[in-house]
């Protein structure tokens, strides 16, 4: 039987995580107010931070796309684990001994533990065969390419045996199975038993943003290996091709720290980066730079002096190179960030670079950037002979579509100017064929969105369930989202009876009334230990997007000044009181036309009584 975690284990580990230390690994995040953390938000793209943390309660909410949850929530979509599997690597964060109902987990919910177990254990192994004789050759290319030992040691750099099953053999001794290692993409299995899957090799341990050893990138040394030039580790549990990027362990908080990124096209020319300076670098394992690379990327770069981002490509000047770079150019807008490309002189990448010419030319390889559109541009103009009339024309034509894709309108007419300045043709036949192309451009756009569109409503057509959508546009939902924020919020500082009467009369809309009535519920239970936990256990599922949307909102008063938010609050609570005297004076005036007076004086006079009383709370309210 699956071992399931102990609830009281689950509870103490979230309670002594940090939920801002988690999301920050992921999140440049920032002081907003009243306890709450700001930042772009990792699950949708956006360029005004409305991903919200509320370290003291627990939870993260963004305001654009409605994600939210708790510290484990949040893990289980940035890594792709189950629940079981979050609270394990948060508990392994803390070094915390997790219990079992069923004596220990189940095959499932280890097996992510044991890939990096066995990722750890093979690291070490192969960075110990690095010193052996064997090894000479990886040494040699090494320090061929300016990398000493210590250089080697930073890096975690070592080397796989040519044997057939050096590491199975080593692995074996130390407790692993044959599936495990499989599992972890370290040996393949046969009919003999298991062989290993570097041999022969340098290897360079590949980790996560927390530092984990989550694969390997391995370089051939020995003519006689048949593979490819470089073999990476293959997809597993916690190893994902498309969303790895080689040395963003030893980069991450400088990318946030100098909001910049070096994406450089290897192993070698990261090492060579780092070891010059340039503390950003990082580079794709086995893949091309894809849309998962961008938005880890995008959730790192920040810019909290204002100034904006700048994301720096190298490529080497070959055909794949320049092939690289326009792939790269397409997906330029996708960045929250200015784009730019580094090259070096002679095409020398940056590991051949400082090998050849030190430290200080990496540096001025960086610092003599290009913007990647003027890039892109002289990449389609150098296509054509401009000696001729048909090379010029075809050129800017080439041109053109780059031009037209700048979404700002300003740099769109600089490059224009660029444009005009580098082919000799007619200026006013430049700027046509630069509108003619960004028109090709939308009405690709529109013919792409109207696809989209007819996918969607087929999607709700077979039964998706629809996202809760409040219209905070209407008066009465925004009075009502007023109440809901300073009684979900601020609840200590209401009367709790006031609290109660409002939670259970003053609500409308049904999405607000619900999630008042388990306001309502647990204040007069009477337990504020775990205010808005027990709100949401008494809330249906459907309406916790919505619940933590108003758990996140920012009180609009200045929250240090006691007096100033108790004012605040009074106020807010007098405008409820005012909704249900409103109601009940309306429900009155509807019951009195209704009533023969001759036939029934008594309830006539005193619906007449109430309704005057009903007009002095509300004068009095209106007074306070």
């Amino acid at each position: 039987m699956a071992g399931k975690i102990r609830a009281t284990d689950i509870e103490e580990v979230k309670s002594r995580i940090n939920i801002a230390d988690v999301i920050g690994e992921y999140v440049a995040l920032k002081n907003a107010s009243m306890g709450s953390l700001k930042g772009l938000c990792p699950f949708h793209d956006e360029k005004s931070p409305s991903f919200n943390v509320r370290p003291a309660q627990g939870f993260y909410h963004c305001f654009g796309c409605g994600e939210g949850g708790d510290v484990y929530k949040f893990v289980q979509r940035m890594d792709s684990l189950s629940f079981s599997e979050s609270v394990e690597k948060l508990a392994a964060r803390i070094s915390f001994t997790l219990s079992y109902e069923d004596g220990g987990p189940s095959q499932d919910q280890g097996s992510r533990a044991r890939i990096l177990e066995a990722n750890n254990a093979a690291s070490v192994f192969y960075q110990s065969q690095l010193s052996t004789d064997a090894a000479a050759v990886g040494r040699e290319f090494l320090q061929g390419r300016g990398f000493d030992r210590a250089a080697a040691e930073l890096f975690g750099i070592g080397f796989a045996p040519k044997g057939w099953s050096s590491l199975f053999e080593h692995l074996k001794a130390l407790g692993f199975s044959i599936d495990e290692l499989v599992n972890a993409g370290l040996v393949t299995k046969s009919d003999r038993g298991a062989y290993d899957k570097f041999r022969g090799r340098l290897v360079w341990p590949i980790r996560d943003t927390t530092a984990q050893v989550i694969g390997f990138g391995a370089r051939k040394l020995f003519d006689d290996d048949q593979g490819p030039k470089y073999l990476n580790t293959s997809d597993t549990l916690v190893y994902h091709k498309s969303q790895v990027l080689y040395g963003i362990d030893l980069a991450k908080r400088d990318i946030t720290k100098q909001s910049q990124v070096v994406v450089v096209e290897g192993y070698t020319d990261v090492m060579a980066c780092h070891l010059a300076g340039i503390t950003t670098a990082v580079a794709t394992c086995g893949t091309a730079f894809g849309d998962d690379h961008i938005r880890l990327l995008n959730r790192m770069l920040s810019n909290q002096d204002g100034s904006p981002a700048q994301v720096i490509f190298t490529f080497d000047p070959d055909a794949a190179g320049q092939k690289a770079a326009m792939r790269a150019f397409a997906d330029s807008e996708k960045f929250k960030a200015d784009t730019f490309v580094a090259v070096g002189p002679n095409g020398l990448d940056p590991c051949d670079l400082r090998s050849t010419q030190g430290d200080e030319a990496v540096q001025r390889m960086i610092q003599a950037k290009k913007p990647l559109f003027e890039f892109a541009m002289r990449q389609k103009i150098a296509l054509f002979d401009l000696n001729s009339l048909e090379g010029q024309v075809g050129a800017v034509r080439a041109a053109a579509s780059v031009v037209a894709s700048i979404s700002d309108q300003a740099m769109r007419t600089a490059y224009t100017r660029k444009l005009i300045e580098w082919v000799p043709l007619d200026e006013n036949q430049v700027q046509a064929m630069v509108l003619e192309a960004g028109k090709a451009a939308r009405a690709n756009a529109v013919a792409g969105l109207k696809l989209e569109n007819r996918g969607a409503a087929t999607e709700v057509e077979a039964g998706s369930v629809a996202k809760v959508s409040i219209d905070l546009n209407d008066p009465i939902n925004r009075t009502e989202r007023a109440l809901l924020v300073v009684l979900v919020q601020l609840a200590a500082r209401c009367d709790r009876a006031e609290l109660i009467r409002i939670a259970l009369g003053a609500f409308s809309n049904p999405a607000h009334a619900a999630i008042a009535r388990a306001v309502a519920a647990v204040a007069e239970a009477g337990d504020l230990s775990n205010w808005l936990g027990s709100i949401a256990a008494q809330t249906p599922e459907e309406l916790h997007g919505t619940l933590r949307e108003i758990a996140a909102t920012t009180i609009q008063v200045n929250t240090d000044d006691i007096a100033m938010l108790d004012r605040y609050v009074r106020g807010i609570l007098n405008t409820g009181l005012q909704v249900l005297a409103n109601r009940e004076k309306a429900q009155s005036l509807a019951e009195l036309r209704r009533i023969d007076k001759a036939t029934d004086p008594e309830g006539y006079d005193t619906l007449r009584r109430r309704l005057a009383e009903l007009d002095r709370d509300l004068q009095l309210l209106k007074s306070r």
